[in-house]
């Protein structure tokens, strides 16, 4: 006689084979769909990371809005900040159909328990670094994002495709503020080089450690979330960014930079990869800072999230009081 516990190993078993078939034939696994416990989990960590780096995000370029040197200049950055907080609620929600709640990742965040990526704890001193994060850092998001536009999960592929189209405004619109002070003075030429001096390398660490170093990449790629490796999209990167560069008339901060004929790839100089994990672990520049503003953004914003469950509480009640 077959106990219990045997039909359930059967059970998942099968359903095993089938999510193994789905991800093999390009299908997308869907909330309802059954998968692996370790697969949810993996897209939990990655998508909320997400979700996080994207409200952070704000912060950098949010405090230059009311700086920017001209109206146009405001009115493209505060859209821009506006997208980023679209990205954030897109990909909060595609985590949720994971059976994790927004309050539960916001806590985490706001708790140091969840990691957010490591570019967005650097300053912006000068009006170029809105420059250089739109060149770098998007550009460097959307070499790392376009490939999750055919995740194997389906809410997390579908917001990406958005997230991307808008990620490209913003990459080019970086690209224009710098090409705009290359052109001007010397003075505007020499900040627009060292905010490209100071953006550069933190934006190659955003891919990940080397491909040797990286724990969840391999599994990553075979469950299809991601498709590349992290070497793979650091040099597709570099790629792109040698030819803007020399349209820019920017140096890129690398003196070890040359494309090897024999590799068909860019040798480069070392990543300062303590850096990146000194600030990974919460010590960079405004790891602190950005958390503490996030906190305090979080707890004066209690009443409005408070007055909206009440708002809907009541309207629900009136319209089954209709029915």
């Amino acid at each position: 006689m077959t106990s219990p516990t045997d039909l359930s190993l059967v059970e998942d078993d099968d359903a095993q084979a089938r999510f193994d078939e789905l991800v093999a034939h390009e299908q997308r696994i869907e909330p309802r769909d059954w998968m692996p416990e370790a697969y949810r989990k993996t897209l939990i960590r990655q998508i909320s990371q997400h979700a996080h780096s994207e409200i952070i995000g704000m912060q950098p370029e949010g405090n230059w809005i009311t700086r920017a040197p001209s109206l146009k200049r405001k009115a493209i950055l505060m859209a821009k900040v506006q997208d980023e907080a679209g990205h954030g609620l897109y990909l909060y929600s595609a985590a949720q159909t994971l059976g994790i709640t927004r309050d539960t990742m916001t806590q985490q965040l706001i708790d140091g328990k969840a990691k957010y990526s490591s570019i967005f704890n650097y300053p912006t001193p000068t009006w170029a670094d809105m420059g250089a994060i739109g060149w770098l850092v998007d550009g460097a998001a959307i070499v790392n994002q376009v490939p999750l536009c055919r995740a194997s999960y389906g809410p997390y592929g579908r917001a990406m495709v958005r997230i991307c189209k808008e990620e490209s405004f913003h990459q080019r619109q970086g690209f224009e503020i710098l090409l705009q002070l290359m052109q001007g003075t010397d003075e505007q030429r020499e900040m627009a080089q060292d905010a490209v001096n100071r953006w550069y390398w933190p934006s190659l660490a955003m891919f990940g450690p080397p491909d040797d170093e990286s724990p969840n990449s391999a599994q990553s790629m075979k469950w299809k979330i991601k498709r590349f490796s992290n070497d793979a999209l650091r040099q597709r990167f570099v790629g792109m960014l040698v030819p803007q560069a020399e349209i820019l008339g920017i140096t890129l901060p690398d003196p070890e930079l040359r494309y090897n004929e024999e590799t068909g790839a860019y040798d480069m100089g070392e990543i300062d990869w303590d850096e990146f994990y000194e600030v990974l672990r919460g010590n960079g520049p405004c790891n602190a800072e950005r958390i503490e503003r996030r906190r305090t953004a979080h707890e004066e914003g209690a009443w409005v999230r408070e007055a909206a469950a009440e708002y809907a509480r009541k309207q629900a009640l009136r319209a089954k009081e209709v029915a």
